[in-house]
This record gives structure tokens, C-alpha cells and sequence, in this order.
């Protein structure tokens, strides 16, 4: 009889913690009408020598776009047992040929970054974002310096000698994100049952957040147009 309780109640936790969802979708960026292909800029972008040089951003190029759930808990009305997601808390920002990469980065609070730099010059990695600011000097191989991000946020990374290295690390409050592919496609998985607002980040432009009720099993998909709109008028 024991064994039978035992075996029930393996099976009814293994179909408790299969309770989970998929989000998925893409996520794309369009600039506003007029710049660059604007009949009222004539030929100024051709015939300035101030402008002919000004780089007109393509977004339809663009894929470091970041989706995520919002929140500490990140949902409005959790499941009682929801599936475990590995969250990892190591990852590593490269600096070469006086680059970061990636250039975006989202993690989980408690994440510790390390910063490895394979130039031969030296670099400086800082940062004077308010919620996690801080100077790892100049170094140099074989010297690899780490930071660990305990508190959420953006944070805006430079090198003080360089002024072409930056790069973004998205902080973030739980372990449900997801950047996109290069077609601008994410996938966010093992999603506990309930109802969330989901957000999706550009460095660019305004955020874009939806609300989306995740299935107890199967996908959902949200898509996203990014774009500047909202924003208070002059």
C-alpha cells in the first residue's frame, strides 16, 4: 500500500510541476516617419559635408531587443507549484578590439559578470548607474576582474579611455526573459500558469508591456512593434 501511496505521489508531483507555459514572438523596431527618406530633407544628407557622414539608424537590422516578465514574482496570480528554472548566475562580457560583447546583456539579480579583456591595451569597465555603480580600474590579461549586479536595473556600461565601448546589462527581478534571435524572434519557457505583464526592452526606444495569460501547458504568443510614440510633445 505504501508503495502505491509512493508511486501516486511521484506521479502527481510529476504532473503538478509539468504545469508550465511557453511565450513566445517577435519582436520588432521601425523608426519614426520622415529622417533620412523624408522628401523635406532635399539633398542635405549628399551635398553637407557636416551630414553626408551622419549615420541614419536601420532598424530593421536591429535584434538586441529583450523580453521579460515584470515584477519580483512576475506574475499577478501565480500557480501554488510552479516548474524550477535553472538560473544561472555567471556570465562573462568580453572586451575585444576595444569592444564589449555582447553589447546587451539581461540577467537575474545575484549574477556575477566577469569582464575578460583579450586586447593587449588596457581597458577601465565602470558604470554610474544608480543602482549598481562601480570602477574595476584598468587591466589587462592575465588579470580578469568580475562584478556581481545585487540590485535591479539598467545599467550603462562604458571603458573611460575608449569612448566606442559601451554596452547595456538589464538586471532584472526573475529568471523569465529572453533575448531575441537575429530575426527578432525570443522564446521564454517552463512559464508558471498565470497572468503577467510582459515587457519588451530596446536601448533606443520607448519599452512596449502587454499583458499575457500563460497557459498551464502549450505556447502563447505576443508579438511587439517598438517604436517612439507616448512621449510628451513639445
Amino acid at each position: 500500500m505504501s508503495r502505491l501511496l509512493i508511486i501516486f505521489g511521484f506521479v502527481l508531483a510529476t504532473t503538478i510541476s509539468s504545469r508550465a507555459g511557453t511565450i513566445v514572438g517577435t519582436v520588432r523596431a521601425e523608426r519614426k516617419g520622415g529622417a533620412a527618406n523624408d522628401p523635406a530633407c532635399g539633398d542635405a544628407y549628399k551635398t553637407s559635408r557636416a551630414l553626408k557622414f551622419a549615420e541614419v539608424k536601420n532598424y530593421e537590422d536591429e535584434h538586441d531587443f529583450v523580453v521579460h516578465i515584470m515584477g519580483a514574482v512576475g506574475t499577478n496570480t501565480p500557480a501554488a507549484v510552479t516548474t524550477p528554472r535553472q538560473v544561472i548566475t555567471e556570465k562573462k562580457i568580453s572586451q575585444k578590439g576595444a569592444m564589449f560583447s555582447p553589447h546587451v546583456m539581461p540577467i537575474v539579480v545575484g549574477t556575477t559578470v566577469e569582464w575578460p579583456n583579450y586586447d593587449d591595451i588596457l581597458h577601465n569597465v565602470f558604470s554610474m548607474s544608480e543602482s549598481n555603480p562601480f570602477d574595476l580600474d584598468l587591466y589587462k590579461a592575465p588579470v580578469v576582474k568580475s562584478w556581481k549586479f545585487d540590485r535591479p536595473g539598467r545599467v550603462d556600461v562604458y571603458c573611460s579611455i575608449h569612448s566606442q565601448m559601451s554596452c547595456v546589462i538589464l538586471v532584472l527581478e526573475n529568471p523569465f526573459f529572453a533575448s531575441t534571435d537575429g530575426k527578432g524572434r525570443y522564446s521564454i519557457p517552463n512559464v508558471p500558469p498565470g497572468t503577467y505583464k510582459l515587457k519588451a526592452w530596446y536601448e533606443r526606444l520607448p519599452a512596449e508591456v502587454k499583458e499575457v495569460i500563460v497557459p498551464e501547458t502549450g505556447e502563447v504568443k505576443v508579438d511587439f512593434v517598438l517604436t517612439v510614440k507616448g512621449l510628451p510633445k513639445t
